[in-house]
C-alpha cells in the first residue's frame, strides 16, 4: 500500500496545524523531512505521513535545553473551542482556561505568533527578475530572457496582480543588489528569481517567490523534462506562483492557466530568437525578428504567438519606415488576424491590430476597440498602456491619455520610453511645469537619453528658451550616436522659430536629399517648411503625405510641430480627411 502523502507546504501546514511559514521554517532549521518533486504536475515539494509522525517524535523527546528556543506545542484551536467560534474567540478560551505556567507560556507563544509569524498579507505586486543562464553557453541567452518574458506576460494577465513589466525588471539583469533593495526600487510586495540550464534537449528550469519584507521564500519550485516541453515548465511555474499568492482568477485566467500549447522545440527556439530580436527595436533588429518568426511558422503553421509577434515586427518597421508603410502595415493585418484566428485570447494581435488601425488607416474607433479587447485580455501590459495613452493624446483626449502613461509607469517604473513619453503627453496636455518635473525624472534614470533631452528642448521652446532648446536638441543628436533625423527635425525647427534661418533652410536641403533616399517621410518637410513660414510648400508636402499614409500624420491634432499651420484653413480640412477634425 502507497504511503499516505502531503503533496504541497499548505497539506503540510495543515497536517501538523501550523502556518507554512513555521513549517518552512521547521525544515530549515530543525530537519523536518521534506521531498521535493522532479518531472511530475504535483507541487514543488512532498511529505510522508509516515516520516513527520517519527520526527514529531523525536522532536518530542529533545532534551530541555535542545528546546528551549523552540516555538511551545499549542493545542488546535479547534480541540480549544467550538466550532463556529471566531479566532478571537477561541484565543480567550485558551488564555481564560489555562493555568500556572502554561498561562505564561501561552502569552509568550502570542506574542511570539504577533511578532514575526502571523498570517502575512497576500502578495498583490510582484516582478520577474531575469532567470540566470546556467548553460554554460552564452548563444542560449535569448532562451533564459524570452521564457522571463513569457513568465511575465503569462502573469500580468492576471486582473488585480500588479506585474513589473519587463524592461523595468531587466535592468537588474545579472545585479548584485540586496533582493530588498531591487524590491523597494521596484515598489512590489514579492520579486520571483530563478535560473534556467539547457543540455542537448533536457532544460531544468528552478525558481523561487520571495517575500520582499522578509527575504524569505514561500514558494519554490524545480522541474526538469524535455526541451519541447519548455511551455508546460513555464505553466507549471506560473501556477505554482498563482496558486500561493491566492490570486483571485476568473474563469478565463483559469482556463488559461490550465492549459499549456504544445510546441515543437525547433519553432518555439526561433519565437524566442524573434522576441529577442524584436526587443532591441532597431530596424536591423526588427528585420532579423522578422525572419525568426517567419522560421518558427515555417515549421509550426499553428503556433500563434509567432504570428503575432510577426504583426507586431511588421507594424514597428512600418512605422520607423524600415518597409514602405502599404507593404510593411498589410503584412502586419494577415499575420495579427492569423494569430487571432489561432487564439482568440491572445492580447498582443489586438494591440497590433489597433496600432495599425491609428497609424495606417486613421480608423480611430477601431483603433479604441482593439486597444480596449487588448487591455481586457492583459491588463498587465505596459506598452499597450502606453501605446493606447498615444491613440487618446492623438484624438484630443489629453486628462484619459495622462491616466493612461501614468498606469503604463506605474507597470514599467524604469522604462525610458515609458517615462518620456508620460512628459510628451502632458506637454500636449500643455502641463508644461509638469511635463518638466518628468522630463528631469527620465534623465535621472539616464543622463544620455536622447529623447528626454528632445522633450526638454520642446518644453525650452515653449517657455521661449530658444537657446536653451537648440543646445538641448544638440545634446540629443550628440547622445543618440547616429544621425536621428527625427532630431534633426526638431533642430532645424528650433532654428527656424530662433531667426536662424541660413541654419533651418540647411536642414531641410539635407532632409530633402534623405527623403530623395526614401530615409525621410514627407511630413517632416511639411513641419519645417512650416517652421520656416513657407505654408504652400508645407501643404504640398502634407498632400503627398496624405496620399502615401505617412504614419506620421497621426500627430498632426496633437502635435506641436504643427503649430506654425494651425490656423490655415487647409490645415482644419486635412484633419476632416484623417477623422480628427474638431
Amino acid at each position: 500500500m502507497p504511503e499516505e502523502r502531503l503533496d504541497s507546504w499548505k497539506e503540510i501546514a495543515a497536517y501538523l496545524n501550523r502556518d507554512v511559514t513555521t513549517v518552512q521554517r521547521w525544515e530549515k532549521r530543525e530537519g523536518m523531512p521534506v521531498h521535493r518533486h522532479l518531472h511530475e504536475k504535483r507541487g514543488s515539494v512532498y511529505a510522508l505521513k509516515a516520516e513527520i509522525d517519527e520526527w514529531q517524535q523525536r522532536r518530542k523527546l529533545l532534551p530541555d535545553e535542545q528546546q528551549q528556543d523552540l516555538p511551545v506545542e499549542e493545542p488546535a484551536a479547534d480541540q480549544l473551542a467550538p466550532s463556529g467560534a471566531t479566532p478571537t474567540a477561541r484565543l480567550r478560551i485558551v488564555l481564560t482556561s489555562a493555568v500556572g505556567i502554561l498561562v505564561l507560556l501561552t502569552i509568550a507563544y502570542a506574542g511570539w505568533v504577533h511578532a514575526g509569524h502571523a498570517r502575512q498579507p497576500r502578495i498583490k505586486s510582484l516582478a520577474v527578475l531575469p532567470l540566470r543562464n546556467l548553460s554554460g553557453d552564452p548563444t542560449q541567452e535569448y532562451v533564459a530572457d524570452g521564457m522571463t518574458e513569457e513568465l511575465i506576460e503569462c502573469l500580468s494577465r492576471i486582473h488585480g496582480l500588479h506585474v513589473i513589466s519587463r524592461t523595468s525588471s531587466m535592468h537588474f539583469k545579472n545585479s548584485d543588489l540586496p533582493l530588498a533593495k531591487i524590491a523597494k526600487v521596484l515598489g512590489v510586495d514579492a520579486l520571483v528569481e530563478g535560473s534556467i540550464a539547457r543540455e542537448g534537449r533536457q532544460i531544468r528550469v528552478r525558481a523561487g517567490l520571495i517575500r520582499a519584507g522578509s527575504d524569505e521564500y514561500v514558494w519554490t519550485g524545480e522541474y526538469e523534462n524535455e526541451y519541447e516541453s519548455i511551455l508546460e515548465v513555464q505553466d507549471k511555474l506560473a501556477r505554482g506562483i498563482v496558486g500561493e499568492i491566492e490570486a483571485n482568477l476568473t474563469p478565463e485566467e483559469g482556463a488559461r492557466l490550465a492549459s499549456a500549447q504544445r510546441v515543437g522545440p525547433e519553432a518555439h527556439e526561433q519565437y524566442l530568437r524573434g522576441r529577442y530580436y524584436f526587443n532591441q527595436r532597431t530596424q536591423d533588429a526588427l528585420k532579423k525578428s522578422i525572419a525568426s518568426f517567419q522560421q518558427a511558422i515555417a515549421r509550426d503553421s499553428g503556433y500563434a504567438p509567432a504570428y503575432g509577434g510577426l504583426a507586431e515586427a511588421y507594424a514597428m518597421l512600418g512605422f520607423r519606415t524600415g518597409l514602405p508603410s502599404n507593404e510593411a502595415f498589410s503584412q502586419a493585418k494577415t499575420a495579427a488576424l492569423k494569430a487571432i484566428e489561432l487564439d482568440s485570447g491572445l492580447a498582443g494581435p489586438h494591440a497590433a491590430l489597433a496600432f495599425i488601425a491609428e497609424t495606417y488607416e486613421w480608423d480611430w474607433a477601431t483603433a479604441e476597440r482593439e486597444y480596449k479587447r487588448s487591455l481586457e485580455l492583459n491588463p498587465g501590459d505596459a506598452d499597450v498602456h502606453n501605446w493606447y495613452a498615444g491613440y487618446l493624446t492623438y484624438v484630443g483626449r489629453f486628462d484619459d491619455a495622462i491616466s493612461e502613461a501614468t498606469q503604463a509607469r506605474y507597470l514599467d517604473p524604469l522604462s525610458l520610453p515609458i517615462n518620456n513619453a508620460l512628459a510628451g503627453r502632458l506637454i500636449a496636455a500643455g502641463r508644461y511645469n509638469e511635463a518638466l518635473k518628468q522630463a528631469q525624472r527620465t534623465l535621472d534614470l539616464d543622463a544620455d537619453f536622447a529623447p528626454a533631452h528632445q522633450t526638454m528642448g520642446w518644453i525650452d521652446l515653449h517657455n521661449g528658451k530658444h537657446e536653451d532648446a537648440i543646445r538641448e536638441f544638440q545634446t540629443a543628436l550628440a547622445s543618440s550616436g547616429a544621425n536621428d533625423t527625427d532630431l534633426e527635425l526638431d533642430l532645424g525647427f528650433a532654428y527656424a522659430v530662433s531667426g536662424k534661418r541660413d541654419l533651418a533652410e540647411r536642414m531641410l536641403e539635407k532632409l530633402e536629399t534623405l527623403h530623395a533616399q526614401g530615409a525621410v517621410p514627407p511630413v517632416s518637410l511639411a513641419i519645417l517648411c512650416g517652421a520656416l513660414g513657407r505654408s504652400n510648400d508645407a501643404f504640398v508636402w502634407l498632400a503627398k503625405a496624405y496620399q502615401e499614409r505617412d504614419p506620421q500624420l497621426t500627430y498632426i491634432k496633437a502635435g506641436r510641430r504643427f503649430d506654425p499651420l494651425r490656423n490655415d484653413p487647409r490645415f482644419e480640412q486635412l484633419l476632416h480627411r484623417v477623422g480628427l477634425a474638431h
